[in-house]
């Protein structure tokens, strides 16, 4: 951990984008960013999401959403996770 920040390898990745809600924790750790900036990006999301008229839970966010919006290449994860078991 370096700065606060954890840093994943993609199968760690690939587990955590596997849960159907994203917290702030989730997010500060996909998007590798420190709490603050997790916030202004999950406001960011909500209000996208709530502008396209969906509803949300408190604090939690669509995973979907979350990886498209970081452009998270599961492809990708999954190669690599499968070359370095």
């Amino acid at each position: 951990m370096k700065g606060g920040l954890v840093y994943m390898d993609a199968r760690e990745t690939l587990k955590l984008i596997s849960k159907q809600w994203c917290n702030l924790d989730d997010l500060m750790k996909l998007a590798e960013i420190g709490k603050n900036n997790a916030v202004k990006l999950r406001r960011e999301i909500k209000n996208d999401l709530i502008n396209r008229g969906y509803t949300l839970p408190n604090n939690r966010l669509p995973m979907i959403e979350v990886v498209n919006k970081l452009k998270i290449n599961i492809n990708y994860l999954e190669k690599m996770a499968k070359e370095n078991l």
